[in-house]
């Protein structure tokens, strides 16, 4: 009887195995927002970072990142750590005549299956005090999702430029 017991056991553990991972799999499944939830996940945390980036409050801006970001840019070259990006964004930015805004329409985001999300998009640089002429450049920021939370890994920032009549218009 002892041996047909230890049998079943044994039988049970694979079966009770794959009912647990096929269980987490269909947990982790749950726990991934909708494209349209996820576009509206990063869609609002762009805001809300240029937000802080528009109004050099630096506390608040710095918390979009990782400590170990990496920024590539096409003309100042790369930046690594947020504490040497938070640092140059008050030396080259705060004093207020810089405005970013992201141009309607242009935003993309793309899930990253097991890391987070890719956000694509072209944004404007505007000056407010010298009323210098409008910068343009196109982004990519990699949000990773850790721990409950969404900050960026990595960003390339490129094809900076002077943007174009119409937007010098506006």
């Amino acid at each position: 009887m002892k041996e047909i017991s230890c049998l079943s056991k044994i039988t049970l553990i694979p079966v009770l195995l794959t009912l647990f991972v096929s269980r987490a799999e269909a947990q982790a499944r749950q726990s991934v927002p909708s494209q349209k939830d996820l576009y509206n996940v990063i869609a609002s945390l762009d805001t809300a970072l240029f937000d802080s980036y528009n109004r050099c409050d630096l506390e608040k801006f710095s918390g979009f990142f990782w400590d170990n970001l990496e920024f590539y840019h096409d003309q100042d070259g790369v930046i690594l750590g947020k504490k040497r990006l938070t640092e140059s964004i008050r030396k080259n930015i705060c004093g207020g005549d810089v405005r970013r805004e992201l141009v309607p329409g242009t935003l993309e985001v793309y899930r990253m299956d097991g890391y987070g999300a890719v956000e694509i998009g072209v944004h404007r640089f505007y000056h407010p005090k010298s009323n210098g002429p409008i910068g343009e450049g196109k982004f990519i920021n990699l949000w990773q999702h850790k721990d409950g939370a969404w900050k960026i890994a990595r960003v390339i920032s490129f094809d900076h430029h002077v943007a174009g009549p119409a937007a010098q218009a506006h």
